[in-house]
């Protein structure tokens, strides 16, 4: 291999091969020099070519200011994307979404530093129990949006929100994020080949992708899915996530007080006012799956 090294961005990955692009501008494909080198998309790594060979290796993976991660079947805990400065977590009147799969990306999203922004997709298909929902969660702290895909509502809103943003969209399948995607970045549709089809007939992606916006803004798109499981190393032990928890933790009796059945609980106190009975019974499922995981014990 050169021992000149470069720098790139990994755009996409498919198991061992990677997408990157170089500073130059060049998309080539490449793969791990080592087992160990681990890159997801959004990563920054230092590759190598081997110009006998004609390929390319990735070296090593630069530290990242940020990364989504889920748990595994094993409960440990694996990168999804790295370098996100939002999450998009979309929503939709149809399919109905589970909102205890929203609440485990905010979670996630806070845990890791990342800000997070609720996309209402499909609006004009809206009902009252959705929009009485995104209520709550702006009245928790929440920034939402209401967008439709299809009708080109609140698109350029939208667009303007991600300006200088390393942005991904992550969701329940069938929330319409191909189809967002496609109205951000219309070139998205040259790559139609990154989608697959679902038994439904509708395109369904497969593997997480970074897209360039205008100016310095990026979109990452993630495939959907049925569930979503934080990674445990990475929550916050006290909130687990929970913008909620953040205020009202500090009036609990006990410091480490886990708001599930200890005396004198202020989160206990708040539920019905300051924090829904619903979020809060999101709160008691993922501390449930935060002790499994871990192995704690209340």
């Amino acid at each position: 291999m050169s021992g000149q090294l470069e720098r790139a961005r990994v755009e996409v990955t498919h198991g061992r091969h990677l997408r990157v692009r170089t500073l130059q501008g060049e998309q080539l494909t490449a793969r791990p020099a080592q087992r160990s080198v681990r890159a997801v998309c959004g990563d920054w790594v230092q590759i190598a070519r081997d110009r006998q060979h004609a390929q390319l290796y990735v070296v090593s993976v630069e530290p990242r200011r940020s990364a989504l991660l889920r748990s595994n079947a094993r409960g440990a805990g694996e990168p999804i994307a790295a370098n996100l400065s939002l999450l998009l977590v979309v929503l939709a009147p149809v399919p109905q979404p589970e909102l205890f799969v929203v609440d485990r990306y905010l979670s996630a999203a806070r845990s890791a530093g990342i800000d997070a922004l609720l996309v209402l997709n499909k609006c004009e298909l809206s009902n009252e129990p959705l929009r009485q929902a995104l209520s709550q969660y702006r009245a928790a702290g929440y920034e939402c949006r209401e967008v439709s895909a299809r009708q080109g509502y609140g698109i350029e809103p939208l667009r303007a929100a991600l300006s200088g943003q390393t942005a991904m969209l992550v969701g329940q399948s069938g929330m319409g994020k191909s189809s967002l995607l496609r109205s951000l970045v219309p070139e998205a549709d040259v790559t139609i080949g990154e989608l697959a089809r679902d038994q439904t007939g509708r395109h369904t992606t497969t593997a997480t992708r970074l897209y360039r916006l205008a100016g310095d803004s990026e979109l990452l798109d993630s495939p959907g899915v049925r569930d979503f499981a934080p990674a445990v190393e990475q929550l916050r032990v006290d909130t687990l996530g929970f913008i909620e928890l953040e205020a009202l933790a500090a009036a609990c009796r006990f410091k480490d007080c886990l708001h599930l059945h200890e005396p004198d609980c202020a989160v206990r106190a708040a539920v019905g006012e300051r924090m829904t009975a619903r979020r809060y019974e999101s709160y008691r499922r993922l501390r449930r799956l935060y002790q499994k995981l871990s192995g704690v014990r209340s």
